[in-house]
């Protein structure tokens, strides 16, 4: 058997690519497909009384994108500033009635990817509410890796202030004359 045709039998129709990232020394990983695009770390607009974990905003090809910084979402501590440090377009897809929308979010070291079997994920025995985006976990000889599901990633009210459902129209922001 040729390498490139024991290549195709290793990788079963069960395989799926993951983008792998850090938070601190651990581990997570993202399903690729979610993956729009990953950039270098940009110059992001600070947006006034939003959460610490909204790091800002940018344009993306004519559309402004909400950028989380998932270290301070999950941990309570901003992204490092790291040459690995990237931002990451997903399509989020938090609510079925909205098309799927781009969401940026800022992850350490995320610089490698996995190809295994997504069914290698299992449950780590927490109901963990509070974040449930934090999916079930894959063992390998680095340790634990931990899923994160993009879909699960922001609440309803959280999704409501980055995406309402009826955005602002700035003919509203004039005052009448």
């Amino acid at each position: 058997m040729d390498e490139l045709a024991h290549k195709r039998s290793s990788v079963g129709a069960k395989s799926a690519l993951f983008l792998v990232f850090c938070i601190g020394q651990e581990r997570y990983a993202l399903q690729a497909v979610d993956v729009v695009e990953v950039l270098p770390r940009l110059q992001l607009k600070p947006i006034a009384q939003a959460p610490s974990w909204v790091a800002g905003v940018f344009a993306y090809r004519g559309v402004v994108v909400p950028v989380i910084d998932l270290c301070e979402l999950t941990f309570g501590r901003p992204a490092q500033l790291r040459t690995s440090t990237r931002l990451v377009l997903v399509h989020y897809r938090g609510d079925v009635e909205q098309p799927p929308r781009v969401l940026g979010l800022l992850l350490e070291q995320a610089n490698d990817t996995l190809r295994c079997d997504p069914a290698q994920f299992q449950p780590y025995g927490l109901d963990n509410r509070q974040a449930p985006y934090l999916g079930p976990v894959r063992e390998d000889a680095q340790g634990l890796l931990q899923w994160v599901r993009v879909d699960d990633l922001l609440l309803p009210a959280v999704r409501d202030l980055l995406f309402p459902a009826v955005p602002l129209d700035p003919a509203s922001l004039e005052e009448p004359r």
